[in-house]
């Protein structure tokens, strides 16, 4: 039996889970999001290019953080996955548009494929506020 504490946190104005997972779950005082698509919220439509792909996601990750009393700001670890790294440039231009110093920690990975055929998708960590820590 798990001695562990988690807490399934979601949102209505993010995309469902597509797959046996949730949006987020807070533990140990963070807040672990599950990979954003570019997707609205009702999963029915996407942007065409890069850059406002990466914006959706960001706004999905920002609803669903909205959810457990977070902000971009608590923003700590992302992990990006792109379809095409020939839009990495763009990708920057949003996240220092989106994010201030000091910038979340990040990675970025040229992936095959991604789910919908996305051009984007992100992950995030967060610090949960006292409250839910």
């Amino acid at each position: 039996m798990s001695t562990h504490k988690f807490q399934a946190i979601s949102s209505s104005n993010a995309p469902a889970a597509i797959g046996p997972y949730s949006q987020a779950i807070a533990a140990g005082g963070f807040l672990f999001v599950s990979g954003q698509l570019p997707l609205s919220a009702d999963g029915t439509t996407m942007p065409d290019d890069i850059g406002a792909q990466a914006q959706a996601s960001l706004s999905n990750i920002a609803a669903i953080a909205q959810s457990a009393g977070c902000t971009l700001k608590d923003v700590v670890k992302l992990t990006v996955y792109m379809a095409d790294l020939s839009g990495f440039a763009t990708v920057n231009d949003v996240m220092a548009a989106t994010f201030t110093a000091p910038y979340p920690a990040r990675a970025t990975v040229e992936v095959a494929a991604l789910p919908k055929a996305a051009g984007i998708e992100i992950e995030a960590v967060l610090v949960l506020p006292v409250c839910l820590g």
